[in-house]
């Protein structure tokens, strides 16, 4: 399956670090070779990159490596195809607008039989479940509310949304509108919160280490959500299958189980 990545901060950080050894994934440690993206919050615009190429070798990726693009919300996805040809319009994560604000998404996972009815402005551009299920959940937030809501509310419609979409299989994802993250989880997801006091981390899959406290301020808060953790020296703490959590300021600010 794919692999997730986002990241959810107090304050524009970089993630060159974290997707370092996110992209030693696609193709060196691990099989997802079918394509990456990643995109990144700044105030109300989204820089977003794609590429149908495996992040090891894109030198889009390359460029995301050494370019320090700094953003309070970042969601990246390295894919191994299942549902979709390899092709650049496949390629997570998702960008749509709903209340006047972009939205990004991206999925883990496959969803049998997953052909929902989409009557509004939302339809997929490739042939993903992904893509089909984003655009389904745009479609019902829209229809349900005239304007955001705010962080609860959404956070119990997509609780609901998200349970009737994993019934029909793996439905680990991640949701931003540049405020907020929202992560759902039904099988494998992992997150930590860097904050004071900073310390050295090391990479899982690659021989790269960072001292925090050499490039952070004391009121720096980080939390960073992965499918399967990136290093090695840190303590990650795993959802819980069904579980939906948000995050903003870099804290998780809502947990609760939704589905199975």
């Amino acid at each position: 399956m794919c692999q997730l990545l986002g990241m959810n901060g107090n304050t524009p950080t970089d993630i060159v670090f974290s997707f370092t050894g996110f992209a030693t994934r696609a193709g060196r440690t691990g099989e997802h070779v079918d394509g990456w993206g990643i995109a990144f919050f700044e105030g109300a615009g989204v820089r977003h990159f794609v590429d149908h190429e495996p992040a090891l070798l894109s030198p889009v990726a390359d460029l995301i490596r050494h370019y320090p693009i700094k953003s309070r919300n970042v969601i990246a996805h390295i894919r191994k195809a299942t549902v979709g040809r390899v092709a650049l319009e496949n390629c997570h994560p998702f960008v749509r607008e709903l209340w006047g604000r972009y939205w990004v998404f991206a999925h883990n996972g496959d969803l049998v039989n997953y052909l929902p009815a989409l009557d509004g402005p939302y339809r997929p551009v490739g042939d993903t479940d992904s893509e089909r299920a984003f655009c389904w959940m745009l479609q019902c937030l829209r229809a349900r509310f005239a304007c955001h809501p705010g962080v609860e509310a959404l956070a119990d419609a997509l609780g609901e949304l998200s349970a009737g979409i994993a019934a029909h299989g793996t439905f680990n994802f991640m949701l931003s509108d540049g405020e907020a993250l929202y992560v759902h989880c039904s099988t494998r997801l992992h997150y930590l919160v860097r904050q004071h006091p900073f310390a050295t981390a090391s990479l899982s899959d690659d021989e790269v280490s960072v001292d925090f406290a050499q490039v952070t301020t004391p009121d720096d808060r980080i939390a960073v959500i992965v499918t399967e953790p990136l290093t090695t020296n840190e303590v990650w703490r795993r959802f819980e299958p069904g579980e939906l959590m948000v995050f903003v300021d870099g804290a998780p600010v809502l947990a609760r189980l939704v589905s199975g």
